[in-house]
């Protein structure tokens, strides 16, 4: 069962919301700015405050990744523009081009709202985490980091994970304070199916099937 925190999405959901972030990829490439979607008939899940994270791939290969922890946004306007900005704004990479953008696959991550988790030690930290289900949000004054819960497969031991995020926020692995806070999300993912593509990338019917 997953934790009380987390979140849900109806398969219509995941897939609405994988095709409005296609649909502001390609508004994107001949308007430079994300789709509005401000007319659409919303409901549900996707008007409430979420933040996502859209992760492109081409060829199983990272072409982009752009995302925001905090929940400033309704949940489908979030996809709108992180998925804008991870085809054109992530600065490891060159924007998308018209011609890869029916060879990019697109996953989505939703994430909870962040809770804060009530501990006054390390160690007490250690034993209220849950091992490849929690993100964990580092804030202290003006240095803060995050790790998604996938980042659990590299970092499964929570001694290395909390120390690696530690140093990830520019502070020493041993660094302790009355002012640190954690926070805790889940996240649920969900991706374009290859399966449901043809060769050349572009799927027939205009429909997209989530995994």
């Amino acid at each position: 069962m997953a934790p009380s925190y987390c979140i849900d999405l109806t398969p219509e959901e995941k897939t609405r919301l994988l095709s409005i972030a296609r649909e502001s990829i390609r508004h994107g490439l001949t308007n430079q700015r994300p789709l509005n979607i401000d007319h659409l008939p919303l409901s549900g899940e996707l008007l409430e405050l979420h933040g996502t994270f859209i992760t492109l791939t081409k060829r199983g290969l990272l072409r982009g990744c752009v995302g925001t922890i905090e929940a400033t946004r309704r949940l489908a306007q979030s996809v709108t523009f992180n998925a804008f900005n991870a085809a054109f704004h992530d600065r490891r990479f060159s924007p998308l081009s018209a011609t890869e953008i029916d060879q990019t696959r697109i996953e989505i991550s939703v994430l909870s709202r962040p809770e804060l988790i009530d501990i006054k030690t390390h160690h007490e930290l250690l034993t209220k985490l849950h091992p490849h289900e929690d993100g964990l949000l580092l804030k202290d004054n003006s240095h803060n980091a995050t790790f998604l819960p996938k980042v659990w497969e590299k970092l499964p031991d929570p001694q290395q994970f909390v120390t690696q995020l530690i140093t990830k926020a520019g502070l020493p692995d041993d660094y302790w304070s009355d002012s640190i806070r954690f926070y805790r999300y889940c996240t649920i993912s969900f991706a374009e199916q290859p399966a449901a593509m043809t060769p050349s990338g572009i799927n027939p019917d205009n429909q997209l099937t989530v995994e």
